[in-house]
C-alpha cells in the first residue's frame, strides 16, 4: 500500500491547501465531541492562514503533505527544539499534528506518516518522539501504544473556552 501514498514537504505554495486540509481534518475528527461555539474560536485561531503561514515558515517546523493515489489525503507537522508545544528538547522530535481526510482513513495512511516522523527524527540522530493526544482520543491512543508510545505526562488543552487533557506519549529511539 506504500506506493499508493506520496508524503511531500510543504513550501509557501502550499499554504491555502494545507489550511484548508488543517480546518476540515481538524472539524472532521473533534467536532462531534466538543460544542460549535468552542470548535469555530478553536479553528478561527489555530487554524487561519495567518497562523498556518507563521507555523510553516517557523525554521523548526516541518509540515509534509500526504498523496493517496494523487489524491491529497492528509497531513503532518513535526516541531524541532524551540518549536515544540511543550517539551522543547532538542533531543526530541514533536509529531504536532497527524491527521487523514475522512474519505482515505481505514487506509493505514497514519501509521504510514507517523514512520515519516520517525525516519526524520532517526536522520537528525534524535533520542525520543513525542506527542499530544487527547485522552478522549481512544482510536489514536491504541495506534500510538501500539507502535510503542507510553504515556509519560499530561497537559492542558484548550479547545475554545473548554479545558481538556492531552496525554504526552513518547517512543525511545
Amino acid at each position: 500500500m506504500t506506493d499508493r501514498l506520496s508524503i511531500r514537504r510543504c513550501g509557501i505554495e502550499d499554504l491555502k491547501v494545507l489550511s484548508d486540509v488543517s480546518v476540515t481534518t481538524f472539524k472532521d475528527a473533534f467536532a462531534a465531541e466538543n460544542t460549535v461555539e468552542d470548535m469555530n474560536d478553536y479553528l478561527q485561531k489555530a487554524f487561519n492562514r495567518k497562523q498556518i503561514e507563521k507555523e510553516l515558515l517557523h525554521p523548526h517546523s516541518v509540515f509534509y503533505l500526504a498523496y493517496y493515489q494523487n489524491e491529497l489525503a492528509g497531513y503532518l507537522k513535526i516541531n524541532f527544539g524551540p518549536a515544540q508545544t511543550d517539551i522543547r528538547d532538542d533531543t526530541s522530535l514533536e509529531l504536532e499534528r497527524i491527521y487523514i481526510l475522512q474519505a482515505f482513513q481505514g487506509r493505514r495512511l497514519g501509521p504510514q506518516l507517523l514512520e515519516k516522523a520517525i525516519e526524520v527524527a532517526r536522520e537528525n540522530k534524535l533520542k525520543y518522539i513525542w506527542l499530544g493526544v487527547w485522552e478522549k482520543n481512544d482510536r489514536a491512543i491504541r495506534v500510538y501504544s501500539k507502535r510503542g508510545f507510553v504515556k509519560f505526562k499530561s497537559h492542558t488543552f484548550w479547545l475554545g473556552q473548554d479545558k481538556q487533557t492531552d496525554d504526552l506519549m513518547k517512543l525511545e529511539l
